[in-house]
């Protein structure tokens, strides 16, 4: 079932992805002189966790047009990206150019890097807004995280919350399913579908997805031997519900009894 996931998203996530950045972020050389700016602003969930990004190695999986990974290079990190779409990459790696930095963005399948062990240990690994729900086993992923973080290394994950997925309509959450516990594999609009003119949506391929709730969340991370430092919940600006919510979990140097001995 991974695989035709896999399959079906590399396909929507390279059919006018490229676009959709330049009309919603303009062209790879205006981003990058908008994130010279001030490249602190669009990582301000994560630096009270991350520190001076200043010479840590960061894996940023599933890291799409690079404007997070951009800004973590700008400040002095070593940046790897990690996204299933060319049109991603091309788009980040002009962006980066033009911000004077590199990433060493590698066009993948997060679940089959090629020779992934090459990569060596990051200090952080950074997913955010919009990932797990290409997954159909949590495991799998935060095993990749565990066996890519240094002793002692960070997992940074924001997504949208569970809670957002199933009653709260938003920008970017527009179908609230109600069924909190509902685990089918779903077909939807790829995300940066809303980005384009109506008349240029109808040939864009669909995206297959599986939802997750909050504990099989939190206890797929515990479950690959991630300690969990905090689940911060983020409302929403309109609605007593959380939109986002921020995992931090550290990896440390201790053996763990089995939950289930």
């Amino acid at each position: 079932m991974q695989e035709r996931l896999a399959v079906a998203n590399k396909a929507a996530w390279e059919t006018k992805a490229y676009q959709a950045w330049v009309r919603h972020y303009g062209t790879p050389n205006e981003l990058a002189r908008k994130l010279k700016i001030d490249p602190r602003q669009p990582l301000r969930y994560w630096l009270k966790y991350l520190g001076a990004p200043s010479g840590k190695r960061v894996l940023n999986l599933l890291g799409s047009h690079g404007k997070k990974a951009i800004c973590l290079a700008l400040m002095g990190a070593e940046v790897t990206v990690v996204d299933i779409s060319e049109e991603n990459r091309l788009y980040a790696n002009e962006a980066a150019k033009s911000a004077g930095v590199h990433l060493n963005y590698i066009c993948a399948d997060a679940l089959k890097i090629p020779d992934e062990e090459a990569l060596g240990k990051f200090d952080v690994v950074l997913m955010e807004f919009g990932i797990l729900h290409y997954f159909t086993d949590l495991r799998d992923v935060f095993a990749l995280v565990n066996r890519r973080l240094e002793v002692n290394g960070r997992l940074m994950l924001t997504d949208f919350h569970p809670f957002a997925r199933t009653w709260l309509k938003t920008t970017n959450l527009q179908y609230p399913s109600g069924i909190y516990f509902d685990d089918s594999i779903k077909e939807g609009d790829v995300a940066f579908a809303k980005l384009l003119p109506e008349e240029e949506r109808a040939g864009l391929n669909k995206v297959l997805t599986k939802s997750w709730t909050v504990g099989e969340i939190i206890s797929s991370v515990a479950s690959e031997g991630l300690f969990l430092r905090t689940f911060e919940e983020i409302r929403n600006a309109q609605e007593p519900l959380p939109e986002f919510y921020t995992l931090i979990a550290d990896k440390i140097d201790a053996q763990i009894p089995p939950l289930n001995p």
